[in-house]
């Protein structure tokens, strides 16, 4: 896991995508969600139109001086594939210690193509990334905690340390990633504004509007 930071910013419509930020402010900070191979086109758990926040997320990526990345990163067996239950399909729902957990199809398995980034993102060299979902027994949507919201992953440390108040998110999938790190990000007191054009959902049985109402009253800004 390498360093994060985030940075308050000013949304204002410009570039070629009207939700590029272009006004920065001191202590605001991008944040990348998810944006891996397994997510996006001919991916184990694609994302409908992913491919299409690519140049978006790029042109964020140009404008802020404060990026960091997350990537879901599992080890083989993780307790979200539905391969580990026996007689259950993926997006199928199963009983765990900290919840109630849905099953996808074994994704971003830690160290295979899968789970690399897209090959059109542009992460520069030194970028800070996040890898969460490595807990063999307990799912991470969010990347500042585990599925019990106790456990952290590793964000909030960072952001604190580089003085960040604001994040903006951009990434996949809108209605689960995106959705539970912008959620906790308002816990904790951060400032948090979503580019819609940057992201896209799963919207499973009305997951996509839910999600966008669940951050609606937790105070996330769309843009």
């Amino acid at each position: 896991m390498t360093k994060d930071t985030t940075d308050t910013t000013k949304a204002t419509p410009a570039g070629t995508h009207s939700q590029a930020f272009v006004e920065l402010e001191p202590n605001t900070a991008l944040v990348i969600v998810d944006v891996q191979a397994d997510f996006c086109s001919g991916g184990a758990l694609a994302v409908p139109d992913a491919d299409a926040v690519i140049p978006v997320v790029n042109e964020l990526i140009a404008g802020y001086g404060l990026v960091f990345f997350t990537q879901d990163w599992h080890p083989q067996g993780h307790v979200s594939f539905a391969s580990r239950h026996p007689g259950k399909v993926p997006f199928g729902r199963v009983s765990l210690p900290c919840g109630e957990q849905i099953l996808w199809p074994d994704h971003c398995v830690a160290a295979t193509p899968g789970a690399e980034f897209h090959s059109q993102l542009r992460v520069p060299p030194d970028a800070p990334i996040v890898r969460k979902g490595s807990n063999p027994d307990q799912d991470s949507y969010s990347a500042f905690f585990e599925h019990d919201r106790k456990t952290p992953v590793g964000l909030d440390a960072l952001l604190r340390e580089a003085g960040v108040r604001e994040i903006v998110l951009a990434g996949l999938a809108t209605d689960f990633c995106v959705l539970n790190t912008a959620l906790d990000a308002r816990r904790l007191g951060y400032d948090v504004t979503v580019v819609e054009a940057g992201c896209r959902g799963i919207d499973t049985h009305g997951s996509l509007a839910a999600a966008w109402a669940q951050m609606s009253r937790a105070g996330v800004r769309r843009v």
